[in-house]
């Protein structure tokens, strides 16, 4: 156990940027998986829209690389495209 005021300091950081991060993981495997799941023309075009915008958000502040923000986007963009061009 830590014994210096700033260990303690850090681990309480620490566990408060943990759930930040699992909250926002999961958040985001949420919106993909129902995304992608979804085959209706306009209740997908609206979830498109809101897991775009929180993987672009999550891209910004850190939570996501960008390349693994723009991997997710471009995966729901051909999902998307596929299934409204039917």
């Amino acid at each position: 156990m830590a014994h210096h005021k700033s260990a303690k300091k850090r681990i309480r950081s620490s566990e408060r940027r943990r759930q930040i991060n699992k909250a926002v993981d999961s958040k985001i495997k949420t919106l993909y998986k129902k995304t992608l799941n979804t085959t209706e023309k306009e209740e997908l075009e609206k979830l498109y829209k809101e897991a775009v915008a929180f993987i672009d958000q999550s891209a910004d502040k850190g939570y996501l690389h960008k390349n693994n923000a723009a991997r997710k986007k471009s995966r729901l963009t051909i999902h998307l495209n596929k299934t409204t061009s039917k």
